[in-house]
């Protein structure tokens, strides 16, 4: 599952945070007192979205100027962590896996990380997340990968382009 540094950035963006979106938002939730609902995706499977919940805040940002931007980031925070949780909760569940890992920019949040240290309480899970100094827009992962790729011999040329969607082995 996976949430990605761009729903906080295109929020952050939205509020007038500017970029990068993710410690702003997260340092600006944290002064709000109510957190404005916004919904969120229930699916019978695994699949997820955050879609509706960027919408939402664009949404509500525009009809109303005057919105406390410190309890939209809060909601915003607290609908996709929301998502986050259930999702990761359904799917120990149905694996019985019961190590998570938390890794990327977004695992820097700190309502994120509180949500999943009470998740692994509450259930008797191993949560695991990087330093907060490793959680920079997964370049630290990135480098680490090319320099394996690098002593494996495997090389590319300028043509190589991003595949955002690209499944870990392939």
């Amino acid at each position: 599952m996976m949430l990605s540094g761009e729903a906080f950035d295109k929020v952050a963006r939205v509020v007038g945070l500017g970029y990068p979106g993710g410690p702003k938002v997260d340092k600006l939730a944290k002064e709000g007192t109510i957190p404005i609902e916004l919904p969120t995706t229930n699916i019978d499977n695994l699949d997820f979205s955050f879609s509706g919940i960027k919408t939402a805040v664009i949404n509500l940002n525009h009809k109303d100027s005057n919105i406390n931007k410190a309890d939209l980031c809060l909601g915003f925070e607290k609908a996709a962590t929301e998502m986050l949780v259930n999702n990761t909760l359904k799917a120990v569940n149905q694996t019985g896996i019961k190590k998570i890992v938390l890794a990327g920019g977004v695992s820097a949040n700190s309502y994120i990380r509180g949500s999943f240290e009470k998740l692994a309480k509450e259930e008797n899970l191993d949560i695991f997340f990087p330093e907060l100094k490793l959680c920079t827009d997964n370049a630290a992962m990135i480098a680490s990968a090319g320099y394996y790729n690098f002593i494996a011999g495997k090389r590319s040329d300028l043509s190589l382009n991003a595949v955002p969607n690209l499944k870990l082995g392939e």
